[in-house]
């Protein structure tokens, strides 16, 4: 770094220098922000970047209006008790310096718990308490670090950016000035000697130097830009040879028409950038219409229970949510809108939202927010506002909840970019140092070919638009996975495990009969009313077989995962769930499924299931048996264990009794014996496992158990796809492979003709973005026609 540049922001202190502990900063807003790091022992800061940081702006009364209650309940995406959230765009996000210090605010001051950056949508999401510190505060701070967000007001939305035009006025500078070069460039194409006089030669050539410094200094000033910070950063970065090459050729250029050694390479330079424009607008395109369609087709297909003004219950789809309806959430049910409690005993877990796993208290009259789990029984909410699927994916996708699952390919892919790179460099250098003494006039030409039909960006596109597209896919095939990383961790799994109650059983066609002492009314009433604010697969399977019967409010409600349920009204007390959960120490049969029920501590008898699996499991299974391990994890007893034998492979292992805890302890120690595990669950009783696992699936079937552990969501009645989906993954690691293959043919053909002098810079400026479309139309086509085999 420069001696006289600002440590803090890398500008140039000549005029204003001010000395703070032997560095330089080029105003008092720069010293202060280092200041304001050493003193909360955050220096490491300039470890990670060298002058990453940015001027801070005077902001005096700036955000005087975030004092305002209204602004800030707009603003703002939870609020409750002692806990705010709020989502703040920063355009000044580039670099992991950055990343780094936003994401340790909580040192800078005590009362922000966390902060998570979205480096790619350049904003940060902060929580922090309201008791004493406040969106202002937490703003202002921001802005002193240099930091500042992007507040629109103008419709009480944080980080709304306007539509970004820069690459379209850039790609119109660079198209119109290459049209003019080439036409100016006809009379030497064609030796037009009659027109081609003394006296308007350097006219033209003049003018067409004019045309190309926009192009150079406005439309290429990203890949400049880029290369400048890669290199500051000690990386080599695909756009450094890209840089290198416009830079020669214009220099080369310049003192060609200069000297009057030639006209020089103009028609080169601005073709080369007009056509790099030309693929990144392509590529930005083509991700819109990707983010669009993962954006409004891949809802979580949760449902709610909705009470109409006859007083009926019935499913709907999130989506169809209105402001004014009246939902009924049940235990352990995710509230998916904001709304206000009407009836009911409100225990919210809001730790889906800010990672905190108290539960809070709220009472009718009370708002609720999207995100919150009950955990006590039954409320009634009314809806404020129809459901946002954009929280509900921020939501799916909070760091909280993220295991450090390696995205391995990612990385294999940058590591082959970097290294090409410096291969690249390599052969154009030593090329060019051959020609110097071959045929130095065919030097330069070689130098700039080779970097630029070299360029790596056609490896880079690869992987995201081949996994962009299955992710589309798999959508519109009702199985909604989280990111483009779970896609390669599904293709490498060995291990697949299946829960059984509400996974390969289906409790729409369960059939129970009941043995023992017959229940009273009032007893009846408390079942059902008990049954009605369970999700277990049973418990619905259950309320549903049961006559309907008058709703009351239970004084008291808990769900023991793994066990079972217990309730009271008035001084009636039910337990339902396994024999020792109810007091019966000993079931006389476990031939099947079987739900107990003792009330007022006195046993009464049992509820036997007979189950209805899933249509095509034993296909399913049998499809899967050869190139994997398959393990069925149940909580309930074996005497689902002969049926599962006739029905399921003879290899299946069948575990059953098993806690929670046990599915989560299981799956972890066959992962340290080298084991990739896929598992499979209801959402409900499976939330640690799902976690725990390489990929966790929760199956979705009419029932808002929504899990932020699952890595994807499969809509029930695709359950025997399950196969075909893990297949199509694969696939899609191997179309990824053959692009890679593809691009590195295509650059040994062209690096042959460029290296040996047969390659004009204009036709390299020319393949080299036709190469990386042909990588994007070839993941495009061949992933469709994987999802059309899909379907």
């Amino acid at each position: 770094m420069d001696k006289s540049s600002c440590f803090h922001c890398g500008d140039s202190c000549k005029q204003t220098a001010i000395t703070f502990q032997d560095k330089l900063f080029c105003c008092n807003g720069c010293k202060t922000v280092y200041e304001i790091f050493s003193e909360n022992d955050l220096t490491c800061y300039y470890d990670l970047q060298s002058s990453p940081g940015a001027i801070p702006k005077e902001i005096a009364g700036k955000y005087d209006f975030l004092s305002n209650a209204n602004i800030i309940e707009k603003l703002i995406e939870f609020n409750d008790e002692n806990i705010q959230i709020v989502t703040l765009f920063i355009p000044h996000i580039h670099c992991s310096s950055c990343i780094w210090i936003l994401e340790n605010l909580n040192k800078l001051h005590p009362d922000i718990s966390s902060s998570q950056v979205n480096f790619g949508k350049k904003n940060v999401r902060v929580t922090y308490n309201t008791t004493t510190y406040s969106l202002k505060e937490l703003v202002l701070l921001l802005s002193a670090i240099g930091y500042e967000p992007y507040i629109s007001l103008d419709d009480y939305k944080t980080g709304k950016q306007q539509i970004n035009r820069s690459l379209i006025y850039k790609l119109g500078v660079a198209g119109f000035a290459f049209g003019n070069v080439m036409f100016l460039s006809f009379p030497e194409y064609f030796e037009v000697g009659e027109f081609w006089l003394e006296q308007y030669k350097h006219l033209f050539r003049w003018l067409m130097f004019a045309f190309s410094i926009p192009v150079v200094f406005y439309a290429a000033q990203d890949y400049f830009i880029s290369a400048y910070k890669g290199l500051r950063s000690n990386l080599l970065n695909i756009d450094v040879p890209i840089a290198l090459g416009i830079s020669v050729l214009f220099l080369r250029s310049t003192v060609d028409i200069s000297f009057d050694f030639g006209s020089g390479f103009f028609d080169s330079l601005t073709g080369l950038v007009f056509f790099l424009l030309l693929g990144k607008f392509f590529q930005q395109k083509t991700y819109s219409f990707l983010s669009f369609e993962r954006d409004y087709k891949s809802y979580f297909p949760i449902a709610v229970t909705k009470i109409d003004a006859n007083g009926e219950e019935k499913p709907i789809q999130v989506y169809d949510i209105t402001k004014g309806d009246r939902l009924l959430i049940r235990n352990e049910e995710l509230i998916p809108v904001d709304g206000i409690l009407i009836n009911g005993k409100a225990k919210i877990d809001y730790s889906f939202v800010t990672g905190e796993s108290e539960t809070v208290s709220k009472q009718s009259g009370d708002k609720l927010f999207a995100g919150g789990k009950q955990t006590s029984g039954i409320i009634e909410m009314e809806v404020l506002k129809s459901v946002e699927q954009s929280y509900l994916t921020q939501l799916w996708s909070n760091d909280v909840f993220n295991k450090n699952k390696e995205d391995s390919f990612t990385t294999l892919t940058n590591n082959i970019s970097k290294r090409f790179t410096i291969v690249v460099l390599c052969i154009a250098f030593i090329s060019t140092l051959f020609w110097l003494f071959y045929d130095a006039s065919k030097a330069l030409n070689v130098f700039t070919a080779v970097l630029i039909i070299a360029c790596p960006c056609a490896i880079a596109l690869s992987a995201p638009f081949t996994f962009g597209n299955l992710l589309r896919i798999f959508g519109k095939l009702k199985f909604y996975v989280k990111n483009a990383s779970v896609i390669e961790q599904l293709a490498a799994i060995n291990t697949i495990i299946f829960d059984k109650t509400g996974t390969i059983t289906s409790n729409k066609k369960s059939t129970a009969t009941y043995e023992g002492e017959d229940l009273s009314a009032s007893e009846e009433t408390l079942l059902k009313n008990t049954l009605r604010g369970s999700n277990h697969p049973l418990s619905r399977s259950l309320y549903d077989l049961l006559e309907d019967h008058n709703i009351i409010t239970l004084n008291h409600f808990e769900e023991h995962l793994g066990q079972g349920i217990e309730a009271s009204h008035n001084d009636e007390t039910i337990k339902i769930g396994s024999s020792q959960f109810v007091g019966q120490i000993q079931d006389s049969s476990v031939l099947n499924t079987a739900v107990h029920i003792s009330a007022n501590n006195i046993y009464k008898g049992k509820f036997t299931f007979y189950n209805s699996y899933r249509k095509g499991l034993s296909k399913l299974f049998n499809s899967l048996k050869k190139q994997y391990d398959l393990v069925i994890l149940s909580g309930d007893n074996e005497g689902e264990l002969e049926n599962l034998k006739k029905l399921l492979p003879t290899k299946t292992k069948l575990i059953f009794n098993q806690t929670p805890n046990d599915k989560l302890d299981y799956i972890k120690y066959h992962q340290t014996e080298g084991a990739k595990v896929l598992m499979i669950g209801d959402g409900l009783n499976d939330a640690g496992a799902l976690a725990q696992s390489d990929v966790g699936i929760s199956i979705s079937e009419n029932v808002n158990v929504f899990s932020p552990a699952c890595d994807a969501i499969l809509e029930a009645s695709k359950f025997n796809q399950i196969g075909k989906y893990i297949k199509a993954s694969k696939k899609a690691i191997k179309i990824i492979k053959w692009s890679f293959i593809l691009s590195f043919i295509y650059n040994s053909i062209g690096l042959y003709f460029a290296v040996t002098g047969q390659l004009a810079p204009v036709i390299a400026a020319i393949l080299m973005p036709l190469s990386s479309i042909s990588v994007v139309v070839f993941t495009t086509v061949a992933t469709n026609f994987l999802g059309k085999k899909l379907k």
